[in-house]
């Protein structure tokens, strides 16, 4: 049985959406090491698994189309977030054209809340939440001929046309039992990570979903996926799952072994106790790797900073969001101003470079003159790098519940947005266009100092790696229309 995971192209002049973090549009090629998982399971089980990614070859729609015309997969799965729904639910379509026996599987976060809008044709599945071993399950049943309706964690049209949600699937505990990443169907030498700045480069899970409260957060794509699904179940967050560290240093090996020389860690909150984060650290330094995590505020300590500092940790990606005590404790980021400040001081200490994430828009009780001290501040601090977007109210999180309730939210619904560009809020004291305009001139302010530029020139070690690291700060500097 053949198994085809794909990404479309965009249509003309529409940017292609970014999949992994979920949120934007493509800035840097990322890869999509949730999907890679899923393949290794299903190469694992002997089926013919490959990895076709339009974006990335730069094909038009017409050579797409020609593409399904001629192939003759069984399964066609999507990894489908909100910002690529249209061009996902348009790519079933013509499969359906081509190939109505073929089944079209749709996982990820926007399948897993807008169920209906892709169910639309009779061979498509919606695979709900954490999809690894109900994928699997799946496929098994496809190959062997057998009925699927009794399968946990899917939706999909029964015999009589209307949407059948089967039981939710339980999520998963022991991430050991995974197989590694089947990097090897993709071109490791297109992908790269600005932050990084060497290649080879990948990513890493360790762990999935987070215990904390920010009413606007929205995890990666995959964690996020797991988190609707079990809210929808229990009105509760996911438990946290995570991969032992003897699994994790088996995997560095691995990567160290290919020739990967850079490696970023997409868990949600992967710095929780010095005990886990040691050896991890050091399997790095051994093996030559350079790398870098995201991690909250408050799990900064000394020893940490110092763990980070000599085991080439080379970014440290930080939620700040704001600087104003009012507004961090309206999102409930459980962490004040002098927890950041503390926090980029020990950082600093230790030669940790930090990048920070800025968030406008969270809270009714910002101001223009707030939002400018948060990134006045963070301008001041020097840190490495810093990302701004505009908060959106997905669907799924309370602060969707709040925009809606309140009349927040630009024309009173949810629509996809690139949060690096776009925003679709209008507060009574703050309008769309002063967060679009704050966003866009201070980027430039930050992104243009000479001071940035030649902290950033002295670290890249080859013209190809600043020229991806150029054409990523373009895609973040333009001001794309919004068409909201």
């Amino acid at each position: 049985m053949k198994i085809t995971f794909l990404i479309p192209p965009s249509p003309e002049k529409i940017q292609p959406a970014e999949r992994t973090a979920g949120c934007t549009t493509v800035v840097y090629p990322m890869i999509n090491i949730y999907e890679l998982t899923i393949a290794a399971l299903l190469e694992k089980e002997g089926y013919e698994v490959s990895y076709k990614d339009f974006v990335k070859e730069k094909n038009t729609w017409a050579e797409f189309d020609n593409f399904l015309r001629n192939d003759e997969s069984d399964v066609y799965i999507f990894w489908s977030v909100n910002l690529s729904m249209s061009t996902d639910i348009c790519s079933a379509q013509l499969i359906n054209q081509y190939s109505p026996r073929s089944f079209i599987l749709f996982i990820g976060p926007a399948p897993t809340y807008y169920i209906k809008e892709f169910l639309a044709l009779q061979n498509a599945v919606v695979v709900r939440g954490e999809p690894e071993l109900t994928v699997k399950e799946f496929c098994t049943s496809i190959a062997f001929k057998k009925d699927f309706d009794q399968i946990q964690g899917i939706s999909f049209l029964n015999k009589e046309s209307k949407i059948q949600n089967n039981p939710t699937r339980p999520l998963m505990k022991d991430l050991d039992i995974l197989p590694f990443p089947a990097r090897h169907l993709i071109d490791k030498n297109y992908y790269s990570n600005p932050k990084l700045k060497k290649v080879p480069y990948t990513a890493m899970v360790t762990s999935r979903n987070c215990p904390f409260q920010c009413i606007y957060c929205v995890p990666s794509s995959l964690t996020f996926a797991r988190e609707l699904e079990n809210k929808r179940e229990t009105n509760k967050k996911p438990f946290i799952s995570k991969r032992s560290v003897e699994n994790v240093i088996e995997e560095i090996e691995l990567l160290a072994s290919e020739g990967y020389k850079a490696v970023g860690i997409m868990d949600d909150n992967f710095i929780t106790t010095e005990k886990r984060l040691r050896p991890i650290a050091e399997a790095f330094k051994k093996n030559g790797i350079v790398w870098g995590c995201e991690a909250r505020v408050d799990a900064i300590t000394e020893p940490i900073a110092q763990i980070l500092g000599e085991t080439g940790c080379m970014y440290i990606d930080l939620g700040v969001e704001s600087f104003n005590d009012t507004v961090l404790e309206y999102i409930k980021k459980g962490v004040t101003r002098k927890q950041i400040l503390d926090a980029i001081h020990l950082l600093n200490k230790y030669n940790v470079p930090v990048k920070l994430n800025i968030l406008i828009g969270t809270s009714p009780l910002e101001t223009k003159d707030i939002i400018k001290d948060t990134l006045n501040t963070a301008i001041k601090l020097d840190v490495d790098q810093i990302m701004i977007n505009i908060v959106a109210p997905f669907p799924g999180t309370e602060f969707y519940d709040l925009a809606k309730k309140n009349g927040w939210i630009v024309g009173g619904e949810y629509k996809p947005t690139d949060v690096q560009h776009h925003s679709i809020l209008q507060y009574p004291n703050l309008s769309t266009k002063d967060m679009e305009d704050l966003l866009y001139w201070y980027n430039l302010k930050f992104f243009l100092r000479p001071s940035f530029i030649w902290k950033q020139l002295r670290k890249f070690s080859s013209f190809s790696e600043f020229w991806r690291a150029g054409k990523a700060l373009r895609k973040k500097l333009t001001r794309y229309k919004n068409k909201n």
